[in-house]
């Protein structure tokens, strides 16, 4: 048996739409062994698919695929602290898991490059996949199946804290309330902030993150499916966040908070309990490490 550990990631992080994401301190571990037959369930009791649609298992079994191998079944035994259709990678983080879990199931056939272009291929956008591996700050983007991508430490200067509702937006949702085309205005304004934001975050100009967080290609039109979501990013501001931005699809949104202002979180938990009672507010690190896999 193997087990995986995956952390969860926020994507776009505002103006870097699906290109640009980090890892964070928050974790799904899955343990794998081969078995005759499927054997899927949940630590925690959460409703998980037991079948062969399980993505775990498919991703495994892509693996196994790809290397020529044949696979019975599984064992899968999931204990998932990252919330579904939050916008906070879980999905990212169970494709990760199988690919992980089965490469070491068989022997690390795969390197990390071949790991990362594989998990990013099945994902379709590799802003989720690349820092779930490799922790940390990640540029990425995927062209004819391979991940070109930069990884660097945040700032250590900076934390983060999430407010997470209680109700869930599904990726596909998310995506269908996007435009078809923009205007070369919102792509040129989109690029300049993507580049100032990766610049920011890892030189530590930290006094740019408001400006580079902003976006014009895909938070206005989301934000129309996030009750209170504008509320919230204006919020965490007055609250004195560097920056704030939908995390992936949404509907969690994320603040950049400086390491040193302890008392933000408090702040930004007594809003939640007094304003929006359907969110809640949690501070995460940074997480640099990515994903880990070991035998047990």
């Amino acid at each position: 048996m193997v087990r995986v550990t995956v952390p969860a990631t926020s994507a776009n992080m505002g103006s870097g739409y699906d290109s640009i994401g980090i890892a964070l301190e928050l974790y799904n571990v899955i343990d794998l062994a081969e078995n005759d037959h499927i054997d899927i369930s949940d630590k925690n009791g959460q409703y998980v698919p037991q079948d062969e649609s399980n993505l775990i298992y498919q991703c495994a079994k892509r693996v196994y695929d790809e290397c020529g191998k044949p696979l019975s079944g599984l064992t899968i035994v999931e204990d998932c602290a990252i919330p579904q259709t939050r916008g906070l990678g879980s999905s990212s983080a169970c494709t990760v898991a199988g690919i992980m879990g089965a490469n070491m199931l068989l022997g690390e056939p795969l390197d990390r490059n071949a790991v990362i272009d594989l998990a990013a291929t099945i994902e379709g956008h590799p802003d989720n996949s690349t820092p779930a591996i490799l922790g940390g700050f990640c540029v990425a983007l995927l062209e004819n199946g391979h991940v070109h991508h930069v990884r660097v430490p945040v700032h250590g200067a900076i934390d983060f804290v999430v407010f997470i509702p209680d109700f869930q937006l599904s990726t596909e949702k998310a995506r269908a309330a996007l435009p078809k085309t923009i205007d070369h205005h919102d792509a040129v304004y989109n690029l300049a902030r993507a580049a100032l934001l990766a610049g920011s975050l890892t030189t530590g100009k930290l006094e740019n993150l408001d400006v580079a967080t902003g976006d014009c290609l895909h938070q206005p039109y989301r934000f129309g499916l996030i009750e209170n979501g504008e509320d919230i990013v204006r919020e965490a501001k007055k609250l004195g966040a560097l920056g704030a931005f939908i995390s992936g699809a949404g509907p969690s949104i994320v603040a950049i908070v400086y390491k040193g202002d302890r008392d933000y979180i408090t702040r930004a938990q007594e809003l939640c309990e007094k304003l929006y009672p359907h969110w809640k507010a949690v501070q995460l690190r940074c997480d640099e490490v990515g994903a880990t896999v070991k035998r047990l």
